[in-house]
């Protein structure tokens, strides 16, 4: 084969945030983007020559081109064998599965997740490690330092490849094996959940509504619902993966799946709804009228994980991100096992799950996930709750007021201001970083903060330093203000504000989080100044 080296000169921009290189679209398309940050990861690798790579993504615009290109790279590069899902598809979770069952040497994912597609929209590449898991800071940085000193990259003269048959192909050295994208993935979750008391749902009435979003799990939803879990035909909507979305922004939330939350809140409502993100690797859950908070998600994951049969006996502990609220944490007491706080971004739960000291790890933004793999995994929080209610043969809403009698209700909202001017976003920080020191004992509307703090992370298993991840506020020990820079946006900055509260009175517990925390969110914004350092009199999304 045709191997050749191309010279070339780096692109200073190019640099992995905490889910991988994230741009437009139009930036990725410039003349040899994709092949720099490709032979940046590959030359970021030892010992990689005859061995497998896991290749997939979202399906979104541009995919189809940067996949080819990248193929070409990495035979060129002696790989023994590249996976890759057929017509490109593998979602996130799938691909974690797939590297470690293959023994792969890691995987390439194509996929900016939650952000939205087409050709205005955004683009990402993202590498996760033999573990599957998102590569860890040490193996980022010398991606991101590769790619700023980049001088050449291989490729291998050959026609694009044939993407939409199952089977292999052989160039040079190297064999190209194009895979069903959910058989792997959709065999897992049968070894982990029990499908036919699943089932039994259905055959029973139980109705239920999967968005897919026009994104990647669309083909996994038909298989695994409509198709093992026998759910009739229809339950899964936007099935199919486009490469805009369809114009939907792929990000399950009250704001972007508006559609499904009036579907819910209508009196012709199932049973159940869910919807995943664009990659697959975030959910969220509807019960009739009802929104179930991710944070609340995590805490009653916790409480029933050890009924699911393939975690029988395994619940060693829990682990939260900082931002997300302590419902979980109560519940981890109850059980007797650890609960771990982690800064945002999955990664952070890697040695964690590996050291085996927690089972379960969640987000308040929409992810959860277990020992199964190391990504969060949209579907299988969607099985889990399937296989609770299936347990319980309660309702979303009933499960969950049963969690807030037995350890009070924790309210929990996260404001998002997307699309700042990103020297505004991180003058509005500083200031705050700044003030740290004068603002314990501070009375802001007749509450004190008892706390004023950068939260700073010591990793328990690897000893790893993480600092400057959000700005914590406590009003004692029920509630608290946390300040964040988001890291997976394509351009400018967006700024999260959390706000959780904590309370034991049962004549509160049916008051939405805005009106619960209508008062901290006046003081979030007095003290952090938000309409003068972003301009914005409201949140671009209420969670």
């Amino acid at each position: 084969m045709d191997i050749t080296a191309i010279k070339t000169e780096p692109y200073l921009d190019q640099a992995m945030g905490t889910s991988g290189l994230r741009k437009k679209t139009a930036v990725v398309r410039q003349s040899r983007y994709i092949e720099n940050f490709t032979q940046a990861i590959f030359d970021s690798l030892e010992g990689f020559a005859g061995k497998t790579l896991i290749i997939g993504g979202d399906g979104r615009f541009y995919n189809d081109k940067a996949l080819q290109t990248i193929l070409k790279i990495a035979a060129a590069n002696q790989f023994g064998r590249i996976i890759v899902g057929q017509n490109g598809l593998l979602s996130t979770p799938a691909t974690s599965h797939i590297i470690v069952k293959y023994g792969a040497i890691g995987g390439i994912i194509l996929s900016a997740s939650h952000n939205p597609g087409g050709p205005d929209g955004d683009f990402g590449i993202k590498f996760n490690t033999e573990n599957g898991a998102p590569a860890p800071q040490s193996v980022t940085d010398k991606i991101t330092a590769r790619a700023h000193t980049i001088d050449r990259y291989w490729t291998m003269n050959i026609p694009d490849i044939d993407l939409s048959e199952i089977g292999e192909q052989t160039f040079g050295n190297t064999v190209i094996e194009v895979i069903d994208p959910v058989a792997d993935y959709a065999a897992y979750m049968q070894e982990i959940f029990d499908f036919s008391a699943i089932k039994t749902l259905f055959t029973n009435g139980f109705t239920m509504i999967y968005d897919a979003m026009n994104a990647v799990t669309g083909p996994y939803a038909k298989r695994i619902f409509e198709g093992l879990l026998g759910a009739p035909a229809g339950t899964v909507i936007h099935g199919t993966p486009l490469p805009d979305f369809g114009g939907l922004h792929p990000e399950p939330n009250l704001t972007y799946a508006k559609h499904l939350v009036d579907m819910m809140y209508a009196d012709s409502a199932p049973d159940f709804a869910a919807a995943s993100d664009g990659d697959g690797d975030r959910y969220m859950i509807l019960g009739r009228s009802f929104f179930l908070n991710p944070c609340d998600s995590l805490a009653i994951l916790t409480q029933y994980l050890d009924s699911i049969p393939f975690y029988h006996g395994r619940l060693t502990g829990v682990a939260r991100s900082m931002p997300t609220s302590f419902a979980a944490d109560a519940v981890a007491r109850d059980k007797h096992i650890a609960c771990y706080q982690t800064p945002t971004g999955w990664k952070f739960f890697g040695s964690l799950l590996d050291a085996g000291k927690i089972t379960l790890c969640g987000e308040e933004s929409f992810g959860a996930g277990s020992c199964h793999l190391r990504e969060k995994d949209g579907i299988w929080a969607i099985l889990a709750w399937l296989s609770i209610l299936a347990q319980t043969g309660k309702t979303v809403a009933e499960i969950t007021h049963a969690l807030w009698q037995q350890y009070g209700r924790v309210f929990a909202m996260q404001q998002s201001y997307e699309g700042l001017d990103a020297t505004d976003a991180n003058t509005l920080m500083e200031k705050l970083r700044e003030s740290l020191p004068t603002l314990n004992g501070t009375t802001v509307n007749d509450r004190t903060i008892t706390d004023a703090a950068e939260f700073t992370y010591a990793d328990p298993v690897t000893g790893d330093t993480a600092t400057g991840q959000g700005i914590c506020l406590s009003f004692g020990s029920d509630a608290r203000i946390v300040y964040r820079l988001s890291g997976t946006g394509s351009s400018g900055a967006t700024l999260r504000v959390y706000l959780n509260e904590r309370t034991t009175d049962a004549t509160r517990f049916s008051q939405s989080p805005a009106t619960a925390m209508a008062d901290l969110a006046d003081i979030s914004r007095q003290i952090a100044n938000l309409k003068k350092h972003t301009g914005r009199e409201t949140p671009t999304t209420i969670t």
